[in-house]
């Protein structure tokens, strides 16, 4: 198993201002700066509290326990390497130790591949992080985004993060563009369920 290279922190919510590990390797973690964006965003739109979240390509774990701290009732994070699955599980036994006693959000992680999980899972989900590597090709992103329609709830919102050198994504039947915001070598694609 890898060591830990770095921490973060998580925000806001029960367990604003905990820090939680990054994996060392296989991952690219969102900045503090985009996830206080994004999650303002989430806020003032009233779209994380009670709330099935699904964090695809989840790395640390960060945006999904985000969200958890900030009042979704159910995550799922999903980490095809073993080593950063590890350390999303130690993540979010940190986080739920600050958790309310009652409502805490439940917490999974799955140890797998997007594809895999999402052929597997017959769950609903209201929000969806996809934050994959960078140097994932067009057509694997593509075909996660068709396979996560059928999991969409809804009015669900799909928020991917890609560098702000890629080609916008091919959208399937199912999902539509919201908005497009860049933070410097990132750019958000906010999607909707259609």
């Amino acid at each position: 198993m890898g060591t830990v290279k770095e921490m973060t922190r998580i925000i806001s919510g029960f367990a604003g201002s905990l820090t939680i590990a990054v994996p060392t390797s296989d991952t690219r973690p969102t900045s503090d700066r985009v996830r206080e964006a994004i999650f303002s965003a989430l806020d003032s739109r009233d779209a994380i509290r009670g709330t099935r979240v699904l964090d695809l390509y989840a790395g640390s774990g960060a945006l999904g326990l985000e969200a958890a701290s900030r009042g979704a009732s159910r995550v799922t994070l999903v980490e095809k390497s073993t080593s950063a699955a590890a350390t999303c599980r130690k993540n979010a036994v940190v986080v739920l130790k600050s958790a309310p006693r009652v409502g805490a959000p439940v917490v999974q992680v799955s140890a797998q591949t997007v594809q895999a999980f999402l052929g597997a899972s017959g769950e609903e989900f209201d929000l969806v992080f996809l934050d994959p590597p960078y140097d994932l090709g067009e057509s694997e992103l593509t075909g996660a985004l068709a396979e996560l329609v059928p999991r969409l709830a809804p009015d669900a919102i799909v928020m991917v993060e890609r560098s702000s050198r890629s080609v916008e994504p091919v959208l399937p039947a199912g999902l539509a563009l919201d908005k497009r915001k860049n933070y410097g070598d990132t750019t958000l694609w906010w999607l909707r369920g259609s």
